[in-house]
């Protein structure tokens, strides 16, 4: 490896120290319904994020509280013998982008068909502390 991909790659992986968070990749249903759960929970402290999405009605919202406790724990392997609550973590950023499409086709009369898309979604939460990094 080069110099210059060397120090590209320190410089990389020193941003990645402080970022803490956690990927769901495929989920089943559509991104728009996704988003809807994303944009309730952006920029809340941790608590109250779980405590709206375990009871939320929404299916999407059981997926995003797993995802949320994955980055929490992601978190806690990163900061070893620091508390959660002493370190005031919220969601900084969530983005659900779309995934994969099936595309089946489904009959219809006068002996055409007509095209379904089953979507699913990338959901990517980032978590951030509050408190200065000392």
């Amino acid at each position: 490896m080069g110099a210059r991909k060397r120090i590209v790659a320190e410089a990389r992986k020193e941003t990645k120290k402080y970022l803490y968070m956690a990927k769901l990749i495929n989920n089943s249903s559509s991104p728009r319904k996704a988003r809807l759960i994303a944009d309730a929970i952006r920029g809340l402290d941790v608590d109250k994020a779980l405590a709206i999405l375990q009871y939320s009605q929404k299916e999407s919202a059981f997926k995003f509280h797993k995802l949320l406790l994955s980055a929490i724990t992601n978190w806690q392997s990163k900061n070893e013998g620091k508390r959660i609550e002493d370190s005031s973590l919220y969601v900084k950023n969530i983005f659900v982008d779309g995934g994969s499409q099936m595309k089946r086709m489904r009959t219809a009369p006068q002996g055409r068909g007509y095209r379904i898309r089953k979507r699913t979604n990338h959901v990517t939460m980032i978590l951030g502390t509050k408190v200065d990094k000392n």
